[in-house]
């Protein structure tokens, strides 16, 4: 890899009008100058894409797309990844903020990382609250402001299959050949990353960065939220869509071992869907565990 590596910031926005414009100057304002950005405005109902349009008259290298229609997270980032040209692609939500030097010390860990078939680097973040406050760190801190406990490298694909945290997707960036080969995000899911990280992570290798190397922000519609409301067709179609997920995963499963890791997972989830009195996905689950631990047996 040579040190002028083309890196592709994709800038997904919906509904972010207090807050692009300080997310896209953080991506023009990186210590690395090989950086290309791609905007998506996905048919925001608020003044969005108006506050874009005049930031791009100060920018106009920069490659705007503005969907006439709502399409969602996982189509609108594949259709801004036909235009990339970078080598390496990073996944950036219009209210979240790059630091200065994150794209510098991902590059660099590509570079010098052990790993011979490294897919993703990722490290710790920031979360900040709207008004742009501390709150906490996605990875907790010991005294010397590094990660407590330390993360999976390498061949990851057990820890995902089971853990929550495995991955800070809003720290990671990837390589262009691995959206290549998986064919970008499945445009059939209601949130890309889990499914993402799983289908990665069964084909190459992770490492990490133990630096805090960007700050995303908590805001009241932020899809992390959705997981957990009672009762609502958003968070219905987001949870549906883990059920999904999971199916996918189980088979690329190739051990009884792995089986055994996603049980944990599966365990999680129905428990999740019960506390949002989604009964039937609970029922799912409940069958899905059976028809699983049957696999781990034979």
């Amino acid at each position: 890899m040579q040190d002028n590596s083309l890196v592709t910031v994709i800038c997904l926005c919906y509904n972010h009008e207090k807050f692009v414009t300080e997310s896209l100057l953080s991506v023009i304002n990186q210590d690395y100058p090989f950086v290309e950005l791609i905007i998506v405005d996905d048919c925001s109902t608020d003044n969005s894409k108006t506050i874009i349009s005049d930031w791009l008259k100060k920018n106009p290298k920069v490659q705007f797309i503005a969907n006439e229609t709502n399409l969602g997270n996982t189509k609108s980032f594949n259709k801004a990844l036909k235009f990339a040209k970078g080598e390496f692609i990073i996944d950036l939500a219009a209210d979240d903020i790059l630091l200065p030097n994150c794209i510098s010390l991902q590059l660099k860990k590509f570079k010098e990382s052990r790993y011979k078939k490294l897919g993703i680097v990722y490290g710790n973040a920031e979360l900040i609250t709207e008004e742009g406050a501390f709150d906490s760190c996605f990875f907790p801190l010991d005294e010397n402001k590094k990660t407590i406990e330390n993360r999976p490298t390498g061949d990851i694909y057990l820890s995902v299959l089971s853990g929550g945290n495995s991955i800070c997707s809003v720290s990671a960036m990837i390589k262009k050949t691995v959206f290549d080969h998986l064919g970008g995000f499945d445009e059939n899911l209601g949130y890309e990353d889990l499914d993402f990280w799983i289908r990665t992570c069964r084909l190459y290798e992770v490492d990490f960065i133990d630096e805090i190397l960007i700050q995303k922000r908590i805001t009241t519609n932020s899809l992390g939220t959705h997981f957990y409301i009672k009762k609502d067709p958003k968070a219905r179609k987001i949870n549906y869509s883990t059920y999904l997920i999971i199916k996918k995963a189980i088979a690329l499963n190739q051990s009884k071992t792995e089986h055994k890791a996603i049980l944990k997972r599966i365990h999680f989830e129905m428990i999740l869907a019960y506390k949002n009195a989604d009964f039937k996905l609970m029922f799912r689950y409940f069958l899905l565990e059976i028809k699983q631990r049957i696999r781990t047996l034979l």
